[in-house]
């Protein structure tokens, strides 16, 4: 059994039946976006939404976590605390290296989160939502607030969430900060040299999808394929409701930043759209509907891009049966950009939390699979299963996973539409709210007839990578303890198991 270490050492056995064995939870109360996300000597720090005193959405200040290695995080004291003038909204961290904000010295150049402050009825700007300032000279362990904020103050109710990014450039070397006016759909984008006097340099949006508000925007550039001299830009937008499966998610443009404005290459609908028959064309971060505030770390080695996101969603957030903790945060996802039938597309590939080395292996094939269901000899609770099928002339095949006498999630893939699909009405518990039990779609298009699966399985969460990450899903599940079956099937005749295969603990 996994468990959470706090920064005092003292650790924590994960007792409860849905505490995540290797996603981040905190030990107790609430959690939501990730924050300030940002690497340093060798430790990746993860902020994000948090209160310390309940297991509900308030008093919002910026909790934290630490890890080596992507895959055990240290808890550490809250970082950024709420008081009576302003919550600490959604916001970014970036390492001020050459300590242009003056806010620390040559020698010791500050860590810098730039975050939201949500004002109070009590402050000096009622109300309103603008960014600020804190930093750390002791490597994010004790911060301490701007005593200049707010730095950039639009006089707007809904002006939040900065991503921040050192820009060097055709157009020069500056940060730029990335933020939305979320009622609008806009992402509204800064530049400054020192991250306290900012000048606007454009608007993005609305465009693609405009069900909800705009939140937690980020931008960065990749490599298509690979091959530096073939770049793209991507901008992450997530937006609260109207995503794809219901209530939250986070899509994705591809296109070019000239270091004043984003340029999408790949906008499908501008302005407010009222009509959703295009929603399936528009690029989605996932397709399920628990991945929400996905954004990336900064100052990662090697030019590495990685995200995390929320996995839950704000339809049924605050009534998920946890008890004194409520929510995780997603696997670490390495992005990547691609060229597929000539269009480029975002992959991701998971953070593996499950070495072999370490856990138990069952395997099954090369064999053909009869139309039926074939019992895989493994108790899946927390685990990896690899698939790859060849579907043939069967209507559908897939796996039910965590199954149990009257509890099973069933992951379906139809031959008549190309569509795999995530089944978790009977999941588990699923009362709770009526959103809830529900079914998670998304295309995946065989290739040489093959599909295949990389599934990762924890106490309450299924997230699925689709054709080496081209597409993933991420669905919460709170089945019973005792409900870790797991089987294959097929319906219909003609399909073939290539390889099966279960690491698990």
């Amino acid at each position: 059994m996994n468990s959470l270490t706090t920064a005092a050492g003292a650790t924590l056995a994960a007792t409860d039946q849905y505490r995540p064995a290797f996603h981040y939870t905190a030990e107790r109360n609430w959690l939501n976006d990730p924050n300030g996300l940002v690497y340093l000597n060798g430790t990746y720090h993860l902020f994000y939404q948090h209160n310390p005193f309940g297991a509900d959405w308030g008093n919002m200040s910026w909790g934290h976590a630490t890890s080596r290695d992507l895959l055990h995080w240290d808890e550490q004291p809250v970082a950024i605390p709420c008081d009576e003038h302003e919550a600490i909204f959604s916001g970014s961290a970036v390492f001020d290296q050459h300590n242009t904000s003056g806010l620390g010295t040559a020698a010791n150049p500050p860590l810098v989160a730039i975050y939201t402050s949500a004002y109070s009825d009590a402050a000096p700007l009622p109300g309103r939502q603008a960014q600020s300032l804190a930093y750390s000279l002791d490597e994010g362990r004790t911060w301490t607030k701007y005593h200049g904020n707010p730095v950039l103050d639009r006089a707007s109710a809904d002006f939040r969430d900065p991503k921040v990014f050192w820009y060097d450039g055709g157009a020069g070397s500056y940060w730029v900060m990335v933020a939305v006016e979320a009622v609008q759909r806009q992402v509204v984008l800064y530049k400054s040299a020192d991250l306290k006097a900012w000048e606007h340099l454009s608007t993005f949006g609305p465009a693609n999808a405009t069900g909800g508000v705009w939140e937690c925007p980020d931008l960065f550039e990749l490599p298509v394929d690979g091959n530096p001299e073939d770049n793209r830009w991507v901008l992450i937008v997530n937006i609260n409701p109207g995503g794809i499966a219901g209530g939250s998610a986070g899509q994705y443009f591809v296109g070019e930043f000239d270091g004043v404005a984003f340029h999408s290459g790949s906008t499908v609908t501008e302005g407010l759209q009222k009509d959703s028959s295009r929603m399936r064309e528009y690029g989605w971060l996932d397709w399920g509907r628990d991945y929400y505030a996905a954004v990336s770390f900064s100052n990662v080695p090697d030019g590495r891009r990685i995200m995390i996101g929320w996995m839950n969603n704000w339809d049924y957030a605050r009534e998920t049966p946890t008890g004194g903790w409520r929510s995780a945060m997603s696997l670490p996802r390495e992005v990547s950009l691609t060229r597929v039938d000539g269009k480029v597309m975002l992959r991701q590939q998971a953070i593996d939390p499950l070495p072999e080395r370490e856990t138990g292996h069952v395997r099954l094939g090369p064999q053909p699979l009869a139309s039926g269901v074939l019992d895989v000899p493994a108790a899946a609770s927390v685990a990896r299963i690899d698939v790859e099928l060849e579907p043939g002339a069967a209507a559908g095949v897939g796996l039910v996973l965590r199954a149990g006498d009257d509890e099973r999630t069933v992951l379906r893939y139809d031959t008549s539409d190309g569509m795999l699909r995530l089944d978790r009405r009977e999941s588990g518990q699923v009362a709770f709210h009526e959103t809830f039990p529900s079914i998670e779609a998304m295309a995946v298009p065989l290739q040489g007839g093959r599909l295949r699966l990389r599934v990762y399985l924890d106490r309450c969460s299924v997230e699925v990578f689709a054709q080496d990450g081209l597409a993933t899903l991420t669905d919460l599940v709170f089945p019973g303890e005792a409900s870790t079956g797991l089987a294959i099937f097929a319906e219909g005749e003609g399909a073939h198991l290539v390889v099966l295969d279960v690491v698990g603990r």
